[in-house]
């Protein structure tokens, strides 16, 4: 009888042990929705480029499980982002989904990440509110608060006393907006005007125009990562920077990306943000050279970083779990990651889930021929002021 019992509990362990070994050699899956076309595709070329450098920098295998990337196209649908997130994880089942290009995007997917307990990687997006929308939701871009905050203490001490805001109207744009306007006006500063444009198809031109009849020192902006080419060339045609409006903004209007494309209009313009690829890191001069190496020479920017640390959380997170894909546990592998980023010292706020990163003031010049945003100041270990309240 013991005998039988034995060879039972053998054959058991055996088994276990096999069935372990299959689960830790299954591939695991990571969901990547981005916009690949229409007029937010840079934001998905510049993640997914960064995505495939740095597999290729650290392996398609941790912790025994080989790792594959499923990319979709969302075209900046939210309902197509929803739909598509649904069939990665049912059909699919991806371990995680990642990428989000826009806040609309990230919270149309914020529903299917609870429900399948699947953590949401989110790699651009940056309304503040977003983490809050499922407690599945990791945050490796940055937030609009945390660039606005930090202009409006810099414009305040520099001279700008008088300020109107344009953004684009929708989620980011009004944080942006009210976080700058209320900085500026703690640090006893005027907002003069709060102006909103339509995200899609802009017409910049009648918004440009009121401004210079308001006549303020600075006018801040946000658009997003596209739209800074259009908004830069009206203002100066119509003659702003001429009657000395100075112009200042966050990182997204001066993109890395396009600014070459933006030209000499971009010339002086201070913006705040967390990354340059000007950035002067050991980190990061050998991520911009292997990124233009892997890419024709495209310059990596902010959404690049984005994309570029999210993987880096996700194979970190797979390897403390020991290849272990539950939902629960590589979440609570992300929480807290502290490392050095292309960008700078970064971690995941184990509390909010949000990223927390340098801020830096940066003006657009011109270093051997190309136009850069040159780092002249930092703010440390920035916060999400949202999540202050």
């Amino acid at each position: 009888m013991n005998k039988r019992i034995a060879v039972k509990t053998i054959a058991l362990t055996t088994l276990l042990c096999f069935g372990g070994a299959l689960q830790a050699s299954e591939t695991f899956k990571i969901g990547m929705i981005l916009p690949m076309t229409g007029p937010f595709a840079s934001t998905g070329i510049q993640i997914v480029a960064a995505a495939k450098l740095y597999m290729a920098q650290n392996g398609d295998t941790v912790a025994g499980r080989k790792i594959e990337l499923i990319l979709k196209d969302d075209t900046s649908a939210p309902d197509v982002t929803k739909r598509l997130a649904q069939e990665l994880v049912v059909n699919d089942k991806v371990s995680v989904l990642a990428g989000f290009g826009l806040t609309p995007l990230a919270l149309a997917a914020a529903p299917i990440a609870t429900q399948a307990k699947v953590p949401e990687v989110v790699m651009a997006a940056a309304t503040s509110s977003i983490t809050q929308a499922s407690p599945y939701i990791i945050r490796t871009s940055f937030t609009l608060p945390q660039a606005a905050v930090a202009m409006g203490d810099w414009a305040a001490k520099n001279g700008i006393k008088k300020a109107v805001t344009l953004v684009s109207d929708f989620a980011p744009g009004i944080d942006a907006e009210k976080y700058f306007k209320d900085r500026m006006l703690f640090n006893g500063a005027q907002v003069l005007d709060t102006l909103r444009v339509p995200m899609r198809n802009p017409d910049f031109a009648p918004f440009l125009q009121k401004v210079r009849d308001l006549k303020p020192d600075a006018l801040y902006v946000f658009v997003p990562s596209g739209a800074g080419t259009a908004l830069m060339k009206q203002f100066t045609e119509r003659g702003l920077d001429k009657a000395g409006i100075k112009l200042i903004g966050t990182g997204d209007v001066t993109d890395d990306d396009l600014l070459n494309s933006i030209g000499d209009v971009a010339l002086g313009a201070v913006t705040t943000h967390h990354y340059s690829a000007s950035h002067k890191s050991d980190v990061n001069q050998k991520f911009v050279v292997a990124f233009e190496k892997a890419n024709n020479n495209l310059r990596p920017n902010f959404m690049a970083v984005g994309g570029y640390d999210g993987m880096r959380v996700i194979y970190e997170a797979l390897r403390a779990t020991k290849g272990n894909s539950n939902g629960d546990q590589l979440l609570a592998a992300m929480k807290g990651q502290i490392f050095e980023s292309p960008r700078g010292p970064m971690f995941i706020d184990a509390q909010t889930r949000d990223v927390v990163h340098n801020i830096y003031i940066r003006r657009v010049e011109k270093v051997n021929g190309q136009l850069y945003n040159m780092e002249f100041d930092a703010i440390k270990d920035v916060k999400d002021p949202g999540k202050n309240n």
